[in-house]
């Protein structure tokens, strides 16, 4: 066996390393799972017990030398390469090379905007799942079984049956579970992506974001809400910007309204975007019907409140006149290079 060690340690000390490709070579022969120094300590076990010490001894002695050997090759490859690299010289007159600067998405850009303006006035926000049941979704908000909303050229449902859910199509389910979880005052505001099952195209598209908003305390009135909303279009469109409430109908508020705003192109005189019209539609809006305020079992008789929803697309859209709502999801860069700063 001391004859075995001694020929594999004139083996190691003959090995000439010259490369790094050496180097692997020299380490799976001899230091490898499957290399020689590897197999000694296998044959160990043949050795008589009284020679196992210093046979052990020799095979450890061995392995230090050629972890040695490897190690001090290893440093000069190292050296030389480090000194191949001193010789490299670099143009510093050069022009560097331009870095394209990322942005934020447009809508992301449109959507802080809208939280920023609504927190200035004591609106938080509040968010819940996309996936959602019958109750937070419909029923809670008030729409009847025969609704529209309820059918399937409306709503992606999920499951059927008595335990259905759906993708929510708007974010006044947020609302319900703040409404559950929450005794009055409440002042929030819930952005996120909602769904409905509809043709894409450039007016529509079968996903797309909203932020609502909701205030409830003692004595709350139309006239605090359209204070409200009167404040957030002079935020995001300018200190001139007007607006104009139209009587409409939605299940969850009673009464309700269409808001629109005076166009931001023509000052009101009339264009091609606002069909010559001087206003463009913005958010529904209304008082909170009596009865989402009893699904949730907050007392009609001491509190009241309204509710708003705007989609964030559409603000976009009047913010960076944008005609084609498909523009947001194509990750076209041409697209979103215009919203880098200073493009």
């Amino acid at each position: 066996m001391k004859d075995k060690i001694a020929a594999l340690e004139q083996s190691i000390i003959d090995f000439k390393i010259q490369s790094a490709g050496d180097a692997e070579n020299f380490r799976i022969q001899f230091l490898g799972s499957k290399g020689e120094i590897k197999g000694l300590y296998a044959d160990l076990k043949s050795v008589p017990n009284e020679d196992k010490k210093s046979v052990g001894q020799l095979i450890n002695e061995l392995r230090a030398k050629a972890e040695n050997k490897l190690e001090e090759a290893k440093a000069n490859f190292g050296n030389e390469s480090s000194g191949s690299k001193s010789k490299i010289t670099f143009d510093f007159s050069r022009p560097g090379e331009n870095v394209n600067s990322g942005s934020h998405h447009p809508l992301s850009l449109v959507r802080k905007e809208i939280i920023e303006i609504f927190n200035r006035i004591g609106f938080n926000v509040s968010e819940g799942p996309e996936i959602e049941d019958d109750w937070h979704n419909f029923s809670a908000l008030n729409f009847p079984p025969e609704h529209p909303a309820r059918d399937m050229q409306d709503t992606f449902f999920i499951t059927k049956g008595e335990n259905e859910m759906a993708l929510r199509t708007h974010t006044s389910s947020v609302q319900v579970r703040v409404m559950e979880s929450q005794k009055p005052p409440i002042r929030t505001i819930s952005p996120g992506r909602v769904y409905r099952n509809e043709a894409i195209s450039a007016r529509a598209h079968c996903f797309f974001h909203q932020v609502e908003g909701l205030y409830i305390d003692k004595n709350v009135s139309f006239a605090d809400l359209k204070q409200t909303l009167l404040f957030f279009a002079r935020e995001m469109f300018g200190e001139k910007a007007q607006i104009r409430l139209r009587p409409s109908y939605f299940p969850f508020t009673e009464p309700s309204a269409e808001v629109d705003v005076s166009c931001t192109l023509c000052n009101g005189d009339g264009c091609n975007v606002c069909k010559y019209s001087g206003w463009l539609e913005i958010l529904g809006c209304g008082m909170v019907d009596p009865n989402v305020l009893e699904a949730s079992g907050i007392d009609t008789n001491e509190y009241s409140g309204f509710a708003f929803g705007m989609g964030v697309e559409r603000i976009a859209q009047l913010k960076y006149r944008v005609t084609d709502l498909r523009l947001y999801s194509e990750n076209d860069l041409r697209f979103l290079k215009q919203f880098t700063p200073g493009y």
